[in-house]
């Protein structure tokens, strides 16, 4: 089809613009053939009318579909052109920040002005091995390339690095070298490539300066050569310079600098080594000072000395050397700074001891008058004689550069020419990939005579690289059998006749030279008259006569011819370099002039009329031989022509590899794309010509299955066909009519340009119309449900609207009936109201006026009453007072009467008494009457009492009463005050109801002001009550709150503080594994070194034999534990060094290098020292018990004593029993067989019979004997030594004693005997009892164990059981009985197992002694006649045979020691024994061996034996150590090795699990703990090993199967592919599939368990490998723009679905492998999930919590539709990631270590193995071994 038919509407062009170079637009109508005008619009919206070129009509170039854009190589773009080409890579350079793209050959190299984390080991490990076009643009896909075809096709290999200042030539190539130095590895490890490396900064020093365009600019070109040996490592390197700007020496422009060597010496000139120097700042010396910018941001030109001094280290250049060029260097500065007078216009002075030239002359070792006159005068030479002439101060300031720039070009030189002799290698060299770092292509506003040179040098590179691309392109097409046509491309050849051709450029540039009076002028005109209007390219410019122009192949230069002349003769005064030549101080100086060649000036002749100043006569100079050549030396031309003729020659003879370096900005900015740039370097480069080759033929390529993949759904089903490649073709024929416009090779389909376009605007509108479709129908049933959806909702609506209606009319019927009920209540309630309040007023007035008239009436009858009252008492007591006045008056009358007749009487007695006649009278019956005398006295005494009593109770009573009528007085009195008080109060009561009734109505008033008051107190107390209220409910809440934050804070701290704890813990075991890890490195970095120690003696053992001539030995136990990155090769150097001997006997033979010796001695004692103080701490707790166990063996020696005697003597007495039933044996043998009767002798026979007996009973009585003695020996010896310590005499009396009575010997031996009858009935009943007693209760324990564990299952279950419903209680208990079913059925088939085994062992036995008792009968019966074998039948007999209880111990002899480590490690084939014998059989030999060695308390046979198996299994691992089955078969069994060390060690630890008869079997004589650990660090160095081979084997698997193969098939689409065609996707046969992988696992996980390895040690392998898989496919897919897309996302998952499916089948989930591949399922995860808005971002982030913020960005930068209805992830997008995640704390590392290995640990696993029940197979070849 006609490309013009793909300008439809909405077709997208490029336009030209003067500011973006090319603009995007839109077609707004189709384009029809003959339009003038094409109508556009913009991206911006703008429309506008493009106008085609009347004259060649083409039309706008056609932009790419964005499917396209982005891809790894250009030459997979549908449209090849200049603003294709930039689109690509702005996008992805700006978009994704990738700096490299391919363009067909040529990788493209853009400077990102920022360090990218791209370049690490890591990185280099990815590219390492895999195909360029397998893995994304990177210098090391090129790098790796180049080391591939020279291994490959055994051509030697270059690297062409090119581009501008600034464009990042010089880091490029230092990267290639890194590359090979890393993956290469050195050959002598004499550290060659550190070397190489070095070789960079001490020529950045010296070679590079800080421009205006870059800060460390390469002012020099270079081409390394490194050289590398059969098997591809580096052994050495060359390196050629070109062209050194010395002018950069004496001159820098505005912000430029000097070489950084310089400013390194002016930052360390305060170091003590440099006080001689006399520096000071670099704004002190004119050299370093002309740029005014003498510091470069972010370098420290100290530090970088220090690094140069380093290099220089590293290369040999000693510290006298080092000394010599700074003070060359320095020299140099300080003769900048030498200063000149004139005298007159041409004559000038130095002025007298001048500081600068002092100095200069100081560090030179020259004198002082001789440099200064020199530097003031010049020599010239005529014929006849030598004048001196003094110059002019311009002159002298041009000698003093000249001479400044001479000194540095030869310092430069010398500094190279060490350089390669510190890279040279004395072993020859096979092949070389040169790398060249060259300046590109320049154009400044001045161009001079370098611009001029690095221009020509272009040219020449570009005619080469045009011819490569030519010819790739040619070998393709011839290889696909495609018709060839001639290309038409650019030729240069007549640009670089131009130059180089005779009468060209260079040529009238060296004959003006050579001219005596030649100048730029005369030489500008020469060019004008021999090339202008003859050459087509060269050209004059219009306003100047100084200059020409070129047309070069990027562009035209205006060259100004000014200083050509000069600096292609870079003239130098001979004398001056005479004068340096002559220092004896600084011999180095002279070193740099050894091979100067007389620098006379061609111009020597002084011009017409021109006088000299000074004619100083001159001896005239004598003519020498060949003085005439010297004189004219070559020109710098002519010498940098020569140069570049050798440099074609070698690229010409070497592979190229192109990798070009563009500037994206001239302000440094980092990841700032300015187009005009790119496009002028690109044009300058070279890209956009191999775009133009590529497009002119067939520059689209796909293979058959691809473009049948691709373009299948634009086929039916009836095309498809079996033929895949006819399928292709009809197709092809149907879609495009002109077959012109594709081909059909071998195995591709080439088109034209634009036919994949066409293909894919097909393909589109197909999918589009399909989409249309699938859209319509998804549309069209997205509508009706949608409708149905809206009807039911409307339905629903509806029926909710009329029951809303409906319930609120009735709602309205309801309010009114209320509303009149209320009415009618409200109105009854006022007027009741009303009516009650009139009712209460009319109460309230009548009980105010009732009371009023109740109260008055009370008050009067109050005061009635109470006169009443007082009347009354006023009355009585005045009757009272009457009376009692009356009373007392009478008692005082009757008182005086009768004390008047009392005294009466009294007389009358008186005088009575005193007459005595009275007296006798009276005694006259005196005692009668003293009788009734003393009765009436008593009657009156009784009178008186009584009388006196009532007196007593009147008394009382007057008192009483007096009182009382007292207390009434008083009363009365106090009644009458009261009365008159009443009365007074009653006024003042009055009164005071008067004003009490005032006060009423006044408080009344002031009650309704208060009520008002209060009321509206009340209100506002209410409200802030209720302001209170909700204060208080507020408070309440924000006390709830602050409680509620206080817990919470409290469990946020709780659960921070064991998050802390748990982190802390997971440290310590990140600290605890790193440990373990660097330990294990350690180990494994010694056992390599270990091994190389061995390799290496063997190779001096080799270089030291003479060999036999022809004869050539292949070394088998080549260690393969060599750089991971060292390619193998089929001959080894062992193997070469005899041949290359008997190739060149002439050549010297290389010494031994035994500085290499003492470096791996130091080495491997540095790593013992290190190793050793890993397990100083253990070494030191273990001290303490060996100090302990030592003073307890020294408290008991005699015990000690007694038991080494007992062995012994046990020994001893084995031997002799074992001669004497020998000796018996053969006797008896001998008896039978000389008999003559051969019916005795006959094994049926009685005698025969009764012999067996007493043979039996014989050995049987010699045991019990034997067993005897021993006891009475041992019991003896231990007597004798419990005697000999005890010093008192009554001990010793007392045992002579004792020895004098039993001098008889036969009561010794009757006591012995007795003694000895007793001790043994004693221990076998204790025994006997004891054994009985421990079975009985240990089966009691377990059965009461089993039973407490069966009644708690039964229990258990039950409970569950009673909880189930029915249904499911049957079916539990239907359950619980299969369980238990099983149960039995596999104790049944353990014992039936168990029974067979015991049955085959009897059956061996059996078949062992019927073998011996058929010899017998054969022997036997020779001697019977057929006659009586007739009369006589044989009757068979078993013969009883005694069992033999082993103790698990195999003996063996100390010679036997070699034959057993060769037949047990270095001969056993592992697949035989892990078949047919029982795991870890080996390790169990060994063990036995031990024991039985330990046993014998033989030291040095113990250390043998383990020292010899150690090396026997390092042995083997060395030289099977790539085969799985045999390392994983001897890790099994150092593991079990080392568990039976533990097992049988004694520590209590390791026996918790032991039977007790295996606790019988624990050594007992020596402590074999250090040789655990031993054991432990080989069991180490196997299991790394076995990774390696793990690693080896799946490395080739896990890309193809995890990325590459389709799985799931049909997911993911193919798109147009490039020139670097990667892996197809589609399974061929050969590609592994992910299958593969699986039955890998398989493979290994069947293998380790066979190997009997330890469950918890094939987790760790798994973990291992599962990582790897992890790893390598994470970092891949990190490495691959094309893998990181929505449907890889979806296979990736998958095959992680059937990884993870693998480990559950094999019950290994909780092994942590499924951990490992975390970050891949996350990365898998992030292809498929949306990556649009900020919600999206967030659950990224969240979700990929394993990936560091690198890889999560790098994978949305790598993400890339497949199709045209995916979306690209956008800028913005990845910077919200980038925000979110950058609080975030991980590595900056991109790739994953997939080298890592997990620290390894070995539990411990006791084996329930009894050792006596070993059988040793006579298929290992032991029998020279027994049991014991």
């Amino acid at each position: 089809m006609a490309v013009s038919e793909l300008y439809t509407k909405y077709a997208r062009v490029w336009i030209p613009d003067p500011e973006e170079v090319w603009k995007s637009a839109e077609l707004l109508k189709d384009y029809k053939q003959g339009d003038k005008v094409i109508q556009l619009r913009l991206e911006e919206g703008k429309e506008l009318e493009y106008c085609l070129d009347p004259k060649t009509k083409e039309l706008p170039p056609l932009r790419n579909p964005d499917i396209l854009v982005g891809e790894n190589d250009l030459t997979a773009l549908s449209y090849l052109h200049e603003p294709a080409v930039l689109h690509n890579l702005k996008v992805r350079f700006i978009d994704s920040k990738l700096i490299y793209t391919y363009c067909g050959i040529v990788l493209v190299a853009i400077n990102p002005y920022e360090q990218l984390p791209i370049y690490g080991e890591d990185i280099i490990n990815a590219y390492s091995g895999q195909n360029m076009g397998d893995m994304d643009p990177h210098i090391f896909a090129v790098a790796e390339e180049a080391y591939k075809q020279m291994a490959r096709d055994e051509r030697n290999q270059s690297i062409i690095v090119s581009g501008e200042s600034g464009a990042g030539k010089t880091v490029s190539a230092k990267y290639a070298m890194r590359y090979f130095a890393t993956v290469s590895g050195s050959a002598s490890e004499a550290n060659v490539e550190e070397k190489v490396l070095a070789s960079n900064p001490i020529m950045e020093s010296i070679g590079n300066a800080k421009t205006t365009r870059n800060d460390n600019s390469s002012r020099f070109g270079k081409y390394i050569e490194i050289g590398f040996d059969k098997r591809y490592r580096i052994i050495g390197a060359n390196m050629r310079t070109y062209l050194l700007e010395k002018s950069r020496v004496v001159f820098q422009a505005e912000e430029e600098r000097n070489y950084h060597i310089f400013y390194q010496l002016c930052a360390s000139a305060a170091l003590p080594e440099f006080k001689t120097l006399r520096l000071g700042n670099a704004n002190y010396f004119h050299y370093t000072k002309q740029g005014g910018s003498p510091v470069i941001d972010g370098i420290d030109d100290a530090k970088e000395m220090v690094h140069t001094r380093q290099a220089c280290n590293l290369l040999g250049i000693n510290d006298s050397h080092q000394m010599g060029i700074f003070r060359i260097l320095a020299g140099i500065l300080h003769l900048g700074n030498v200063g000149f007078t004139s005298r007159d216009a041409d004559s000038c002075t130095i002025p007298h001891k001048h500081e600068p030239l002092t100095i200069f002359c100081d560090l030179m070792g020259v004198e002082y008058q001789e440099m200064s006159h020199w530097l003031c005068h010049r020599k010239l030479a005529t014929a006849s004689e030598t004048y001196i002439k003094p110059i002019s101060k311009l002159q002298a300031i041009n000698a003093r550069d000249a001479l400044a720039k001479h000194i540095y070009a030869k310092l430069f030189n010398w500094i190279v020419d060490h350089v390669n002799k510190a890279l040279h290698s004395t072993v020859k060299q096979h092949s070389f990939i040169g790398v060249l770092d060259i300046y590109g292509f320049e154009t400044f506003e001045i161009n001079s005579f370098e611009q001029f040179c690095i221009n020509y040098a272009n040219e020449k590179l570009q005619q080469q690289f045009n011819m490569h691309v030519f010819k790739l392109e040619q070998e393709e097409y011839m290889k696909e059998q495609i018709p060839w046509t001639l290309i038409d491309f650019y030729d240069n050849q007549p640009c670089i006749n131009l130059i180089e051709a005779k009468l060209g450029i260079l040529d009238l540039l060296d004959e003006e030279c050579k001219m005596p009076k030649g100048s730029d002028d005369s030489w500008a005109q020469k060019l004008y008259n021999t090339h202008l209007k003859k050459c087509a390219l060269f050209e004059k410019p219009r306003m100047s006569n100084k200059a020409f122009i070129i047309q070069h192949f990027a562009d035209k230069v205006e060259y100004q011819c000014e200083g050509f002349l000069e600096k292609n003769k870079d003239t130098v005064y001979e004398e001056q370099i005479k004068v340096l030549k002559s220092s004896k101080k600084f011999k180095m100086l002279s070193e740099l002039f050894q091979d100067e060649e007389k620098a006379l000036s061609p111009t020597s002749a002084t011009p017409s009329g021109r006088t000299l100043l000074s004619r100083t006569a001159v001896k005239p100079a004598k003519a020498k031989p060949g003085q005439a050549s010297k004189e004219h030396k070559k020109t710098v031309g002519h010498q940098f022509r020569n140069s570049l003729h050798l440099l074609m020659e070698t690229l010409n003879a070497t592979t190229p590899h192109y990798v070009r370096c563009i500037k994206p900005n001239d302000f440094k900015f980092p990841f700032t794309f300015d187009e005009k740039r790119a496009v002028q370097q690109l044009r300058a480069c070279g890209v956009l010509e191999t775009i133009r080759i590529s497009a002119a033929g067939f520059p689209s390529r796909w293979t058959y299955q691809e473009f049948f993949s691709r373009y299948r759904v634009l086929m039916k089903q009836k095309d498809v066909l079996s033929d895949r490649k006819q399928t292709c073709k009809n197709l092809l024929e149907k879609l495009i009519l002109d077959k012109d416009k594709y081909q059909f090779g071998k195995t591709k389909i080439f088109f034209r340009a634009g036919q994949v376009a066409y293909l894919e605007k097909i393909r589109a509108d197909k999918l589009r119309v399909a989409c249309i479709r699938i859209q319509k129908t998804i549309r069209g049933w997205l509508m009706r449900k949608k409708y149905l959806r809206m009807r039911k909702a409307a339905i629903t609506i509806q029926r909710y609207v009329r029951g809303y209606q409906a319930r609120c009319y009735a709602k309205f019927l309801r309010r009114t009936r209320a509303a009149i009920l209320i009415q009618k209540f409200q109105r009854m309630y006022v007027v009741r109201k009303r009516y009650h309040l009139m009712r209460a007023a009319t109460i309230v007035l009548q009980s105010l006026l009732r009371g009023y008239i109740a109260r008055n009436k009370y008050q009067r009858m109050l005061r009635e009453h109470k006169a009443i009252i007082i009347q009354k008492h006023v009355r009585g007591w005045l009757a009272r007072v009457r009376y009692h006045r009356s009373l007392k008056a009478i008692v005082y009358l009757q008182c005086c009467y009768r004390r008047m007749m009392a005294k009466r009487e009294l007389k009358k007695l008186k005088i009575e008494a005193r007459s005595v006649e009275r007296y006798k009278k009276l005694n006259i019956g005196m005692e009668n009457k003293i009788m009734q005398l003393q009765r009436k006295v008593d009657e009156q005494n009784k009178d008186y009492k009584s009388l006196l009593e009532k007196l007593t109770n009147l008394e009382t009573t007057y008192n009483t009463e007096t009182e009382k009528l007292r207390g009434d007085v008083e009363r009365l009195r106090m009644s009458e005050e009261e009365a008159k008080n009443a009365t007074n109060r009653v006024n003042m009561l009055q009164e005071e109801i008067t004003k009490l009734r005032k006060e009423l109505h006044k408080t009344q008033s002031e009650k309704k002001t208060i009520e008002e008051w209060a009321d509206k107190y009340k209100q506002e107390t209410e409200q802030l009550v209720s302001e209170l209220k909700e204060q208080n409910t507020s408070l309440k809440k924000e006390k709830e709150e602050l409680n509620r934050r206080i817990h919470d804070q409290a469990k946020e701290m709780t659960e921070t503080m064991e998050k802390k704890l748990i982190e802390e813990t997971k440290q310590l075991e990140l600290d605890l594994n790193d440990e373990r890890l660097r330990y294990q490195n350690l180990l494994n970095e010694f056992s390599r070194l270990e091994e190389r120690y061995e390799d290496l003696k063997d190779e001096v053992n080799l270089m030291v034999s003479i060999p036999k001539p022809g004869h050539k030995r292949t070394d088998s136990t080549h260690s393969s534990n060599e750089s991971e990155y060292t390619f193998s090769s089929e001959i080894t150097e062992t193997e070469d060094l005899p041949l290359r001997m008997e190739q060149e006997p002439s050549e010297k033979k290389a010494p031994l290098d035994m500085s290499l010796f003492l470096k791996l001695q130091k080495r491997v004692t540095e790593l013992e020292q290190e190793k050793q103080s890993l397990q100083d701490e253990l070494d030191r707790k273990e001290e303490q018990a060996l100090r302990t166990k030592t003073r307890e063996e020294e408290e008991r020696p005699p015990v000690r004593g007694a038991e080494l005697e007992y062995e012994s003597l046990k020994r001893q007495e084995l031997e002799s029993e074992n001669k004497k039933l020998k000796n018996e044996l053969n006797e008896l043998q001998k008896a039978l067989l000389e008999k003559s009767s051969p019916v005795v002798t006959a094994p049926g026979a009685p005698a025969y019979r009764v012999l067996l007996d007493q043979l039996t009973s014989v050995s049987e009585e010699l045991d019990v004997r034997k067993e005897e003695v021993l006891i009475l020996r041992s019991q003896l010896v231990s007597q004798k030594e419990a005697i000999q310590p005890k010093n008192t005499m009554t001990d010793s009396t007392i045992l002579l004693e004792d020895v004098q009575k039993m001098k008889d010997k036969g009561e010794i031996a009757q006591a012995y005997i007795g003694l000895k009858e007793t001790n043994r009935l004693l221990e076998s009943q204790l025994q006997s009892q004891k054994k009985s007693h421990d079975n009985e209760l240990e089966a009691l324990r377990g059965e009461i164990q089993s039973l407490k564990e069966e009644n708690n299952r039964q229990q258990q279950l039950l409970a569950q059981n009673l909880q189930l419903p029915p249904e499911a209680r049957i079916e539990a208990s239907l359950q619980h009985e299969i369980t238990r079913l099983t149960n039995e059925n596999l104790d049944l088939m353990e014992q039936l197992e168990k029974q067979d085994k015991t049955v085959r062992k009897l059956k061996k036995q059996l078949k062992v002694f019927a073998k011996k008792i058929g010899e017998l009968e054969v022997g036997q019966m020779e001697n019977i006649s057929p006659g009586q074998i007739i009369d006589e039948p044989i009757r068979p007999v078993n013969i009883p045979r005694k069992e033999k209880d082993f103790q698990g111990m195999l003996e063996y002899k100390k010679d036997d020691e070699p034959k057993l480590v060769k037949n047990l490690i270095l001969d056993l084939k592992p697949r035989g024994v892990a078949v047919n014998l029982i795991p870890g059989l080996p390790a169990y030999i060994l063990f036995m061996c031990v024991r039985h060695a330990d046993y014998l308390n033989d030291d040095q046979k113990v250390r043998s034996l383990l020292t010899s198996t150690i090396n026997g299994i390092k042995k083997v691992l060395k030289k099977r150590g790539d085969d799985f089955e045999t390392v994983s078969f001897w890790l099994s069994n150092t593991c079990r090795f080392l568990h039976c060390l533990k097992q049988y060690s004694g520590e209590e630890g390791f026996m918790k699990h032991n039977t007790p008869r295996q606790n019988e079997h624990c050594l007992t004589n020596f402590d074999l703990a250090e040789y655990r650990q031993v054991l432990s660090d080989l069991a180490i160095q196997i299991y790394q090993q076995l990774v390696r081979v793990l690693e080896n084997i799946l490395q080739p698997m896990i890309v193809s199967g995890m990325l590459e193969h389709e799985t799931i098939q049909g997911v993911s689409g193919v798109k147009p592919p490039g020139l670097r065609k990667r892996t197809s996707s589609i399974a061929d046969e050969g590609t592994y599939t992910l299958d593969s992988i699986i039955r890998q696992l398989n493979t290994f996980h069947s293998v380790m368990c066979q190997h009997g390895m330890d469950p918890e040690l094939i987790k760790q392998v798994v973990k291992q490998t599962f990582y790897i898989t992890g790893a390598v496919t994470l970092n891949n897919l990190l490495l691959r723009k094309d893998m990181c897309s929505w449907s890889k996302g979806m296979q990736i998952r998958y095959n992680v679905s059937q990884l993870e499916e693998w480990l559950r089948d094999k019950n290994l989930m909780n092994s942590g492998a499924k951990e490992t591949l975390e970050p891949l399922i996350q990365a898998a995860q992030l292809l498929q999930v949306k990556k649009k808005t900020d919600e999206d971002a967030e659950a990224i982030c969240s979700m990929c919590n394993a990936l560091t913020t690198a890889q999560i960005v790098k994978v949305l930068n790598l993400y890339t539709p497949v199709n045209e209805f995916e979306e690209r992830v956008s800028i913005s997008f990845i910077r919200t990631i980038q925000m979110r995640l950058r609080d975030r704390k991980d590595s900056p590392q991109l790739l994953m270590d997939a080298k890592h290995i997990f620290p390894v640990t070995f539990p411990f696993n006791p084996s329930s193995l009894a050792l006596e029940t070993i059988q040793i197979p006579a298929s290992l070849g032991l029998a020279f071994i027994s049991r014991v």
